[in-house]
């Protein structure tokens, strides 16, 4: 599936070609809090990376977060001029781009369930919402893979 996406001030747009487009892994880190900035946590998909077509790349920029005194290889990509977050891409997996849902303009499938993972490191004022039934908590990561959840669903795209 095509996924397009874009920034608030719409300075840089990309398009990815994904196989996992389920808005389900629910984020709930301390990097993944603080750079996006919305309701506590972060919800990442899968794209290739091969596929990355970015317009408006002069006003990319990105961050390595801080980890245990150490700068983290991966780079979370913003928009220069308005702050949004885009996407990560992660050197330990090259061929993978992880854009973040609420950047993407393309209209996303409905999730059945929702993973909602590193609640260790939550914030204490951040509500988990138990809607489903389905729905499956991690103190960290859980083993399963985004293509793992995706194809083990039926929902790899």
């Amino acid at each position: 599936m095509k996924l397009e996406g874009s920034c608030h001030c719409r300075a840089v747009r990309f398009s990815v070609e994904s196989h996992t487009p389920y808005p389900f892994n629910l984020c709930y880190c301390s990097i993944c809090r603080k750079t996006t900035g919305g309701g506590g946590y972060a919800i990442n998909l899968m794209g290739e990376a091969k596929s990355l077509k970015v317009t408006g790349r002069k006003h990319l920029a990105y961050y390595r977060a801080r980890m245990n005194g150490t700068r983290s290889d991966a780079r979370r990509h913003f928009c220069r001029k308005c702050g949004s977050h885009l996407w990560l891409w992660d050197p330990s997996w090259p061929e993978l781009v992880h854009p973040l849902a609420a950047a993407i303009d393309t209209k996303l499938p409905k999730t059945p369930e929702r993973v909602h993972l590193m609640l260790g490191s939550k914030a204490s004022w951040v509500p988990v919402p138990k809607a489903s039934r389905k729905d499956r908590h991690f103190k960290e990561y859980p083993a399963e893979s985004i293509e793992g959840w995706h194809k083990k669903r039926g929902l790899w795209k």
